[in-house]
């Protein structure tokens, strides 16, 4: 249990990395980052609210928090849900698609 906590206390620190190049703020402080879980075998599971539903930046801030992520030690594998985006369910696609190709295997979108 100790070390499924440092390791999601990484992966919060690792997403205060991820800048929205539109307002310069980290995806951790502008609230993008929901329900972040990490369950016993390293796997994350969050979902993704970009900053508004029109967001022109929603798909590579997706794959930066994505690759974010990957970095962390510990982490076997991941799992975003994107919602309130006018694309979402194309996103999610796309992301299912990326993570299901990535090296660390059971890795998807919801």
């Amino acid at each position: 249990m100790e070390d499924i906590e440092k390791i999601k206390a990484a992966v919060i620190d690792q997403l205060t990395h991820v800048i929205d190049p539109e307002t310069g703020v980290d995806v951790v402080r502008m609230r993008l980052i929901q329900d972040l879980d990490l369950d016993s075998t390293g796997k994350v599971t969050y979902t993704f609210r970009p900053s508004s539903p029109l967001c022109p930046i929603a798909v590579p801030l997706a794959l930066m928090i994505i690759q974010a992520i990957n970095v962390v030690p510990g982490v076997t594998g991941q799992s975003m849900k994107v919602i309130d985006y006018i694309q979402a369910e194309q996103l999610n696609e796309l992301i299912n698609t990326i993570l299901t190709e990535s090296p660390q295997g059971d890795n998807h979108a919801q």
